[in-house]
């Protein structure tokens, strides 16, 4: 039976499709490796953060909020409006100034004592890792039969 799952072509592409969502899902990670360094460091501009708007969520009797706003670096050479604030622990309020650092990105600014969203970055990677090493480890060897070792051909 071709395509069966004892000897068909399913049984083959299988790994394959895993090694392809694994490169897919490190690259995926390694992309944003600068920029998880970087906001993990609070490597960037340092400037002043302007609360505008806070948006709340309550789940699981926890509440996140995130803190909208308006961004000037010290040197007034980047303003940034409708950013969000990452990282630290600071409760925010409509119009509150708080330090913050731009590290390039177009959607947020961060506390100066960083971000951990390293630690997802560095889960993805993993992931993508483990998943290829698993796929590379199931991928049928090219001259070994499926369902036994090599045939002898020393000629004994």
């Amino acid at each position: 039976m071709s395509g069966s799952r004892h000897g068909g072509t399913g049984g083959r592409a299988f790994p394959l499709v895993v090694l392809a969502l694994a490169v897919f899902v490190v690259y995926l990670g390694a992309a944003n490796v600068d920029r998880a360094v970087r906001a993990a460091r609070a490597d960037g501009d340092p400037g002043r953060f302007t609360a505008t708007a806070v948006e709340c969520v309550s789940h699981l009797g926890h509440q996140s909020c995130t803190c909208y706003g308006d961004y000037r670096s010290d040197d007034g050479a980047v303003e940034l409006a409708g950013v969000f604030l990452s990282g630290g622990d600071l409760a925010c309020e409509t119009g509150t100034r708080s330090v913050a650092v731009d590290i390039g990105s177009t959607t947020r600014v961060y506390h100066p004592d960083g971000s951990h969203e390293w630690i997802a970055t560095a889960a993805l990677i993993l992931v993508g890792a483990a998943m290829g090493t698993w796929a590379l480890t199931h991928l049928p060897r090219a001259g070994r039969a499926r369902n036994g070792p090599a045939p002898d051909r020393s000629g004994a």
